[in-house]
């Protein structure tokens, strides 16, 4: 099998100041990339902010023979993101790939959480992703060509205790990407989501040490670089670490018709087993196709 290229492809990676984004913007430009390295340098909970971890990976790809750019913008700023992309049309002119990766934590139970904790962790990781592809659709779409990899969580898909904002936002990139999957079809961009598990800067407090060195962001990178490689599916989500990689999916059970007249509590609590019998259950590709399953069951009833 021929090797994974992305030769004359031009790339941006957010939050590529280190770990998974770092490991993910080496890659593609050992295979080719033109990679620009997006990182506004802030704390895990989004404070601060420096530009010397985007030029330092900047350096280390040169170095290696490859090309690259660094830029500081933040991913929630309007401005800052229109500005990336920007710097990416005039540099090299095209922008072939996303890889949406920027994200803080802001960690605590639901009930001693502040909304405004809530607000800023959707708004770097759900609306962050949200601006980056919005700024992205137009070209991508006028190319006939794009890639678009988010990055989801395990929180996200199965919930984790004291991260309610956390899944919350990654969650909803699962329901943009649904949608982004379609609308995209008809001019080849294709959407999928990442769903890591790395030993990360936002993870070495919640890792015991000796799997660190099993969690490397590598393993992740893999799938990433599939992903948004010509032979990528589309509306997938990867579940990737330590050299495991697993498809998630949303399945619903074909359920039940109880009939329009007459329906009550009692009759769906009484018809639970049946309604949860996960025979025949299905994972759609579009909402339209849960649409027509109620329809069916109905003209069948």
């Amino acid at each position: 099998m021929a090797e994974v290229r992305f030769d004359d492809k031009v790339a941006i990676v957010t939050g590529a100041g280190g770990g998974l984004g770092r490991s993910h913007a080496l890659e593609l430009a050992r295979r080719g990339a033109k990679v620009v390295v997006n990182d506004l340098g802030a704390t895990i909970d989004g404070s601060g902010g420096s530009s010397d971890a985007a030029r330092q990976v900047v350096e280390e790809i040169i170095a290696a023979g490859g090309q690259a750019i660094a830029n500081g913008a933040s991913v929630t700023d309007d401005a800052g993101v229109a500005g990336l992309v920007r710097q990416t049309m005039d540099q090299w002119g095209r922008i072939d790939i996303l890889i949406a990766n920027a994200g803080i934590l802001r960690d605590r139970s639901f009930a001693k959480m502040e909304v405004s904790d809530f607000n800023l962790v959707v708004d770097v990781h759900l609306m962050g992703t949200v601006k980056c592809a919005h700024a992205v659709w137009e070209i991508m779409r006028a190319q006939n060509y794009g890639r678009i990899v988010v990055t989801t969580s395990s929180t996200g898909l199965y919930g984790n205790f004291g991260q309610s904002n956390y899944g919350a936002a990654k969650l909803g990139l699962i329901g943009l990407m649904g949608t982004l999957k379609l609308e995209g079809g008809k001019n080849n961009i294709h959407v999928n989501a990442i769903s890591p598990v790395a030993a990360t800067r936002m993870t070495e407090n919640l890792l015991p040490p000796e799997m660190q060195d099993k969690l490397k962001p590598e393993y992740v990178t893999a799938g990433v670089i599939y992903l948004a490689s010509d032979e990528a599916p589309t509306g997938a989500i990867l579940t990737a670490g330590a050299g495991v990689f697993a498809l998630a999916r949303m399945y619903e059970t074909e359920g039940v018709y109880l009939g329009e007249n007459g329906l009550s509590a009692e009759e769906v609590r009484d018809n639970w087993e049946r309604i949860s019998d996960p025979t025949g259950h299905q994972a759609y590709t579009a909402g339209g196709e849960q649409t027509m399953k109620f329809l069916r069951k109905v003209q069948a009833g």
